[in-house]
């Protein structure tokens, strides 16, 4: 599967239930102005399941809702797993599908950067296994609403990791830099303007704030880094890796940040 053919895995909100706006939790925060529990409906949410202010959002404190991506989850699980009926049409299913939204989110991701992964040259010597990963993560999420529900994501999630860590050596192989190795490591607000990041790995790092104008992360490993609010004004993440959506939306950036092609320069960035 080429990177290109991704479109499954991006965000339909046209053909989905307002799953994220009713099955998560809302704590009130800098995300959100308000508590909402999970199962219950965001008072925001239409009948026509969009969103009342969604053109508003930031401006009404949600912030969060437009950093957050469900990989396509939200659709499939609509439209697929329940066959297009709704919560509102079949209640007695609601509390079930709320519990597979989640889960679903989860095996997309991973479909994401198994995705991602395939379409990399550097990664012939493992295409094998990361097709099987991919084929065994897409057939978990056709099972039936219990099978999806029931999916121990977390030890699946170990196997492909196995091979989303191969992925990144091979990627980052052939670049020398001195200190590759930034794994969680804690650099909230730290003062990287025109820092040389190439094929670094900052898998699970801290980056919360910090200072990336015009950073040169090409060929980086950025699988889960938190970005909220880093500046990557004038940075240049191409050929970065495991970079998503979510992640982008999270960060400040400029017309002049480069990014990946498959993925959209954020309308808030202006």
């Amino acid at each position: 599967m080429a990177d290109g053919d991704r479109q499954d895995l991006r965000a339909d909100c046209g053909s989905c239930f307002g799953l994220c706006c009713v099955a998560l939790t809302f704590s009130k925060s800098a995300d959100f102005p308000v508590d909402k529990a999970a199962g219950t409906a965001c008072t925001n949410l239409q009948q026509d399941f969009r969103c009342g202010i969604h053109q508003k959002l930031r401006q009404k404190g949600f912030s969060g809702c437009t950093v957050y991506d469900c990989f396509g989850a939200g659709q499939k699980v609509s439209q697929s797993t329940y066959g297009g009926a709704d919560w509102r049409q079949a209640p007695d299913t609601a509390r079930q599908m709320f519990d597979v939204f989640p889960v679903m989110r989860q095996l997309h991701e991973l479909l994401w950067y198994l995705t991602e992964a395939l379409a990399l040259p550097q990664t012939a010597p493992i295409e094998a296994e990361l097709r099987a990963a991919l084929d065994k993560t897409e057939s978990l999420t056709q099972g039936a609403p219990a099978a999806v529900a029931a999916t121990d994501v977390a030890a699946h999630r170990e196997d492909v990791n196995v091979l989303l860590l191969r992925t990144s050596e091979l990627v980052r192989g052939g670049i020398r830099q001195k200190k590759k190795d930034r794994r969680g490591a804690d650099l909230f607000g730290a003062r990287l303007k025109g820092a040389d990041l190439r094929g670094v790995t900052l898998r699970g790092a801290y980056l919360i704030a910090a200072d990336l104008r015009g950073a040169d992360l090409r060929q980086a490993d950025l699988i889960g880094a938190d970005l909220r609010d880093a500046d990557l004004r004038g940075a240049d993440l191409t050929g970065s890796i495991f970079l998503t959506q979510s992640q982008v939306n999270a960060a400040k950036g400029d017309a002049g940040t480069k990014l990946p092609p498959a993925l959209a320069r954020p309308s808030h960035w202006g």
